[in-house]
């Protein structure tokens, strides 16, 4: 069976989507096969980031309705052959979603597949609830700010007491940690929350800290997952995400901020 992981958060703008995408792809270029289902309808940026949104034809809803098989409407990602993507409507509601539906989508897809990455909407409306009910892991993704942190709080009470789960009870859903936008300069100056701060506050094991890098919009522009850019250090952390989601035991990298060596303190460099 696969491994269902729902990729989710309190507050929108946090890189949910980038990180479904780099992580999805990352699990696929490790040899699995992966399928990443976008539940934000009615928004629809899943295929943007991974620069397939010419390629949509049929989406999720399109399946739930009858109007088109998976096949018909999972595209397979041109880099990696193990990869898919199912599209979210952007035309339809929210509500076209429910837990029998779902649930029968993602029974089809696990008897293929050997993880599901969900990319859920923000918040706790019925798309994002939709998202994590089936699932078997999440990756809680917050910044390093106190509202956002007061939020994916939230989420995580959303994760022990509304899923399936928790309806069944069943092992807790397992719980991770990804720090996106993080910025070590900022966090000493006190700008920003600390990786320690933030496990402090919500208490649950570290996944990833990914650094604020100008990479991440470019790649996100370009249609590719930054997980492809192997120079910049959003790139390299995201391959320490995935090897870690995989059992590896890896470093946490990019917590400290650069020193400066004496040429650049002198000119500015």
């Amino acid at each position: 069976m696969a491994r269902i992981i729902v990729v989710t958060s309190g507050k929108g703008g946090v890189g949910k989507t980038t990180s479904s995408a780099a992580i999805g792809l990352g699990l696929a270029l490790k040899g699995n096969k992966v399928v990443l289902i976008d539940f934000d309808i009615g928004l629809r940026n899943l295929d943007l980031i991974m620069g397939c949104e010419r390629r949509v034809v049929y989406d999720f809803v399109n399946v739930i309705n009858g109007e088109a098989t998976l096949n018909q409407a999972l595209i397979k990602d041109k880099r990696v052959s193990s990869l898919s993507v199912l599209p979210a409507s952007q035309t339809r509601d929210k509500d076209a979603l429910n837990k029998e539906n779902v649930g029968k989508v993602l029974e089809e897809l696990g008897k293929s597949y050997d993880f599901i990455v969900c990319d859920s909407p923000a918040g706790i409306e019925a798309g994002a609830m939709m998202a994590l009910y089936y699932a078997d892991e999440a990756i809680v993704t917050t910044n390093p700010e106190v509202s956002s942190v007061r939020d994916s709080d939230r989420i995580l009470g959303m994760l022990a007491s509304r899923s399936r789960r928790a309806e069944l009870g069943l092992e807790p859903i397992k719980e991770h940690l990804l720090l996106t936008r993080y910025s070590p300069k900022r966090v000493a100056e006190g700008e920003m929350l600390s990786v320690e701060d933030v496990e402090d506050i919500l208490s649950i094991p570290l996944l990833g800290v990914i650094p604020e890098s100008q990479a991440v919009l470019k790649a996100s522009n370009a249609g590719e997952p930054v997980i492809l850019d192997t120079d910049s250090d959003a790139g390299q952390a995201y391959q320490d995400v995935v090897d870690r989601l995989l059992g590896d035991t890896v470093d946490f990298r990019f917590l400290v901020a650069e020193k400066k060596g004496i040429f650049s303190r002198m000119f500015g460099g």
